[in-house]
């Protein structure tokens, strides 16, 4: 490797910026970040912008002035691992790399169910998002599919946006399977006063014009539907020949390093990141930052001539909110397992927003302080 290594970052979430940002701050070195578009997206508030609300879309370039970072706005489309480089759709020069960055993220999988992909919009994805908030304006009827935090966060604030509607919540497992007894009853009485009709063990077969055929014959009937139900990654990590697991994330050990490439870093919702216990981290934005951050003071402490210390997670939480005023902290063992006592209500909904600040715009702008903070995790 070179004196001054060539880091190259693939993608410009939450993960991605914080990465790109501390590493050409302790490394020195000359850090390229790839990305498709030319402003970061805060994911975690689609479901807001579905509902017509304002959400801020910082551009990139504001985020990285005075870093160094050269940003390139375009779409990978192959990772040449013998080759230490990466290919671009635009056809400019392709983007050389001593180290790799892999931090591309998940998107909604509308290719599991028929008809998904043409009748149903994923609330992942920004323009998606704003897709749903144009069908809202007069669609009567909206199903979605999903009851996963985003898709909990999506039906609550559309009935509370909407309630002259009809909001339908469709899972195919049991409502608040995360939860404990508590936090269950408390979701099914929120979403009652809200006025949600919910279909649990509910599996989609078919989403069509009308709405969606369950696998049981049974018809859901809506005008519009949101698609919150599963995620997938990109193929590029496999199509490489780096080691993924079976749903195609890159497989990386206790520092966030590949498995196979021990020149290429995994983080985010693309990498299946596993704690010094063999737990998984699940994909979040919250995870991906500890992962980032990690995967910093791995590379920092290797280009020092370091042994770095692997990832260090005891538990996680999800915190949910269930409207503008309402809210759901449920704390978890890794494996997904409730544990503790849950909080509920409008404290609750004014922590949501406050993480959503911090995590959307301080720490992306400040990243040193979430690495200062995972040195304590």
């Amino acid at each position: 490797m070179t004196t001054t290594p060539r880091i190259a970052v693939l993608g410009a979430g939450y993960t991605g910026v914080m990465a790109a940002k501390l590493l050409a701050k302790r490394t020195g070195a000359t850090v390229t970040v790839v990305n498709n578009r030319d402003r970061f997206v805060e994911r975690m508030r689609n479901h807001q912008l579905a509902t017509g609300q304002q959400v801020r879309h910082i551009p990139l370039h504001e985020l990285f002035k005075g870093t160094g970072i050269r940003l390139i706005v375009d779409r990978v489309t192959r990772i040449d691992t013998e080759g230490r480089q990466v290919e671009l759709a635009g056809g400019t020069e392709p983007v050389g790399y001593d180290l790799l960055v892999y931090a591309l993220g998940s998107h909604a999988d509308l290719d599991a169910v028929p008809g998904a992909a043409e009748h149903a919009v994923a609330v992942a994805v920004a323009e998606q998002a704003e897709r749903l908030r144009d069908q809202m304006r007069t669609a009567g009827t909206v199903a979605v599919v999903g009851a996963g935090p985003t898709g909990l966060e999506t039906a609550t604030e559309l009935s509370e946006t909407y309630p002259d509607r009809t909001v339908r919540l469709v899972t195919g497992g049991a409502l608040g399977e995360a939860l404990s007894a508590r936090g269950r009853e408390y979701l099914h009485r929120a979403l009652d006063r809200l006025g949600i009709q919910v279909s649990e063990h509910a599996s989609v077969a078919k989403v069509g014009a009308e709405g969606l055929l369950l696998e049981d014959g049974r018809q859901v009937a809506a005008d519009t539907v949101a698609w919150t139900a599963g995620f997938t990654v990109p193929e590029l990590a496999r199509k490489a020949g780096l080691a993924v697991d079976d749903h195609g994330r890159m497989l990386v050990d206790g520092t966030l390093r590949s498995q196979s490439h021990p020149e290429v870093y995994g983080i985010g919702d693309a990498a299946a990141a596993h704690t010094r216990d063999g737990q998984v981290l699940r994909m979040g934005c919250g995870p991906g930052g500890l992962a980032a951050a990690c995967a910093v003071h791995a590379i920092t402490g290797r280009l020092a001539g370091r042994t770095p210390e692997p990832l260090r997670v005891k538990a996680d939480a999800l915190c949910i909110s269930l409207g503008r005023r309402d809210g759901l902290l449920q704390p978890t063992d890794l494996d997904g397992s409730p544990r503790g006592k849950v909080r509920t209500g409008r404290p609750v909904a004014l922590l949501k927003r406050a993480v959503l600040h911090t995590t959307g715009s301080y720490n992306l702008r400040y990243p040193s302080l979430a690495l200062a903070a995972a040195r304590q995790g």
